[in-house]
């Protein structure tokens, strides 16, 4: 079932409600980024800006990665995910009232710029929590077996919402504003809560309850370590999308460089999800899994060259094709890496081993809006993103010649397995 049904997961009701509430959960989460980047940089027109939100979320995020991993796996993973959204729900309450012109008038301009700050700030400590609960959940609603098609069409799922959330960010700011945009952002997180209590309580598989905090992190830590394809993996596309974050630096393009306005915006930033929507959407049919190292290896060199492009581009579509183009390639990668990480981690150690990835990659989208907003403020915007997607090209070729083994990884052999046992 699992190489020939391309909607075998989806022949599991609690695996369907899982998918509408991830949907529900990254379209308010992209689109509320969207949202607040384009506030901030109304605000400030300052490059730099625009990398500090990203540090904000950041740096709880790294800091509280292992020990919400170790959390995760001590606790039950449904009502972990309820605490994960009621924080995001309060956080865009907090934006919605921070952007309302009756109170902001009554606010000093950077004293607004500061508690948006602060509640990004406490939407990256959600963040450390949510990844892992999501990943550990994920694990416990469907058979290992269908695991490779269970990743493509929850990958698809997030992309999908990380298509529709910031093109309605874009395009809600132009019609309603910034304001009752963030109210939408918050309706949606209720409706993530809602789908949340139609999936059961799970079982806590971890054997080792109340194993002191540094010996359960220690265990996680080297497990990634010593395990090349979860670390090669993790390791490459943190890279690609620490160099590669031109994203971060779209209100710039789309105010400044290419000047097509809010609804440019939600366009350009759009272009990618939809890219890796239809990568998903097409693997489901032709898996990934056969000759995996080559093939993520192949796809992050192709980001990287889109990016380059991008960052070169003076015409609106041009740039939009490369956006797009960028966003086929990471949808190829963040499908292999998504199945790496399924097949190859054990039960118990999901949420610890989610928490790394979260560290490596997750965060690094944040520490790449954070380096595209410095770089852009020291060399400017486009040889900022120029620089970024050459590191990434550099990268590729490095880890492809030092990492032989790598090259030639294959997950069909874990794939039989799992089958094996079920």
């Amino acid at each position: 079932m699992a190489k020939k049904d391309p909607y075998a997961a989806l022949r599991y009701r609690e695996f369907n409600v899982f998918l509408l509430m991830r949907f529900a959960m990254v379209f308010a989460w992209s689109m509320q980024f969207v949202v607040i980047e384009w506030e901030v940089y109304s605000i400030t027109k300052n490059p730099l800006s625009l990398g500090i939100i990203g540090l904000m979320e950041v740096i709880p995020a790294v800091t509280l990665a292992l020990f919400a991993g170790h959390i995760v796996d001590q606790k039950e993973k449904r009502s972990l995910l309820f605490k994960c959204l009621l924080g995001f729900s309060v956080v865009s309450i907090g934006l919605f009232l921070l952007t309302w012109p009756r109170l902001t008038q009554f606010i000093d301009t950077n004293y607004t710029l500061y508690f948006i700050y602060f509640l990004v700030f406490l939407g990256g400590i959600v963040r450390a929590f949510l990844g892992p609960t999501i990943f550990s959940l994920f694990a416990l609603i469907i058979p290992k077996k269908i695991y490779p098609n269970a990743a493509t069409w929850s990958s698809s799922v997030w992309q999908m919402g990380a298509v529709v959330g910031p093109a309605a960010g874009g395009f809600t700011i132009n019609l309603i504003g910034v304001h009752w945009s963030m109210c939408v952002i918050f309706g949606f997180s209720l409706f993530a809560l809602i789908c949340l209590f139609q999936i059961e309580r799970k079982p806590i598989l971890n054997t080792k309850i109340g194993e002191p905090i540094l010996q359960s992190l220690k265990e996680g830590i080297h497990f990634v370590k010593n395990n090349k394809a979860v670390l090669g993996a993790l390791s490459l596309d943190m890279i690609a999308v620490l160099f590669g974050g031109a994203v971060a630096l779209l209100p710039i393009y789309a105010q400044d460089i290419l000047e097509v306005g809010p609804e440019g915006f939600g366009i350009l930033r759009a272009a990618p999800a939809v890219g890796a929507l239809i990568t998903m959407f097409t693997s489901a049919y032709f898996p990934l899994y056969k000759n995996a190292g080559m093939k993520l290896l192949a796809a992050i060199f192709g980001f990287g060259i889109c990016i380059v492009i991008f960052g070169l581009s003076t015409m609106f579509w041009l740039s939009v094709a490369a956006l797009f183009m960028s966003g086929v390639t990471d949808g190829i990668s963040m499908i292999i890496r998504q199945t790496i990480l399924q097949l190859k981690t054990p039960d118990a150690m999901r949420g610890r081993v989610a928490s790394v990835n979260s560290m490596f990659v997750g965060s690094s989208n944040e520490l790449g809006a954070f380096e595209s907003g410095l770089t852009a403020k020291l060399m400017g915007t486009v040889t900022a993103v120029v620089f970024g997607g050459s590191m990434t090209l550099i990268t590729v070729v490095f880890t492809g010649i030092i990492s032989p083994k790598f090259r030639k990884l294959d997950l069909r052999k874990d794939l039989e397995e799992h089958e094996a046992l079920e």
